[in-house]
């Protein structure tokens, strides 16, 4: 399930979506259990709130999601460390570039192993399924994150915090450029070359703490502890983030 508790870290994944014997969702989860030594994702969770286990996970995987494309929740299994992804299509009218799209949402504790441990659980899900870009967000600053993509239609109040409006998914003309930021980020090689990363002197300070994958894409933390936007530092530093990179959001079409 996605992160709904202020003591969760989400991690949210874009990717191409799902076609014919499509493996990607079992590589999200290997990618997930590599990243948190211990970590078994075995157990699914009933509607009325109960741990299932998954003996065949691999063909349980396999079968998608009943009411639709993408994959069903996997779990560890543990109310009280509750480890968890899930992925659902999102259709080509309501993606950017008009192309359905895998979303992919894990949720982890916000602990000092998952904290630890979140750039890898990242880069896991995103290398897995092979995303265009996602982040790592702690859930109370993901809310006023969320509230800067804008239907100024429906809520014309500007967003939280000063920060950016940025457009409606299906107002932004590439898949491969991010809706927004996050704490940790993942821009793959398309991703990176579409915002203008890296640029040497200008993000000196992002490339002391960022990380090439193993496809060329790249891990970029806009803060050394989990974001906190309530840290005046870690509001300003999202804000630079923002400036340095108006291709995300749509706020600017790139060239």
């Amino acid at each position: 399930m996605p992160a709904t508790q202020e003591n969760e870290l989400a991690v949210i994944v874009y990717a191409p979506a799902l076609v014919g014997d499509d493996r990607r969702p079992l590589a999200v989860v290997h990618g997930m259990e590599r990243a948190l030594p211990g970590l078994r994702l075995e157990w699914t969770i009933s509607n009325e709130g109960q741990f299932i286990p998954l003996p065949q996970r691999e063909a349980w995987l396999a079968r998608g999601r009943p009411d639709g494309e993408g994959f069903q929740l996997i779990c560890n299994g543990n109310e009280s460390d509750l480890v968890s992804v899930t992925g659902w299509e999102s259709s080509a009218d309501s993606s950017s570039g008009g192309q359905a799209q895998l979303d992919v949402h894990a949720a982890l504790p916000l602990a000092a192993e998952g904290i630890a441990a979140a750039a890898d659980v990242l880069e896991g899900v995103a290398e897995g399924a092979r995303a265009f870009w996602g982040h790592a967000t702690p859930f109370s600053a993901g809310v006023d994150i969320a509230r800067q993509t804008k239907n100024w239609a429906a809520n014309p109040q500007p967003p939280p915090r000063r920060l950016p409006a940025l457009k409606l998914p299906w107002d932004i003309r590439s898949p491969e450029i991010p809706h927004r930021l996050g704490w940790l980020n993942y821009w793959s090689a398309a991703a990176a070359q579409a915002i203008g990363f890296p640029d040497p002197a200008r993000d000196a300070d992002l490339l002391s703490r960022s990380r090439r994958t193993e496809t060329g894409g790249w891990i970029v933390p806009l803060t050394e502890a989990p974001l906190d936007l309530d840290n005046p530092a870690h509001l300003d530093a999202l804000m630079r983030a923002y400036e340095r990179f108006p291709v995300i959001g749509g706020r600017v079409t790139p060239r």
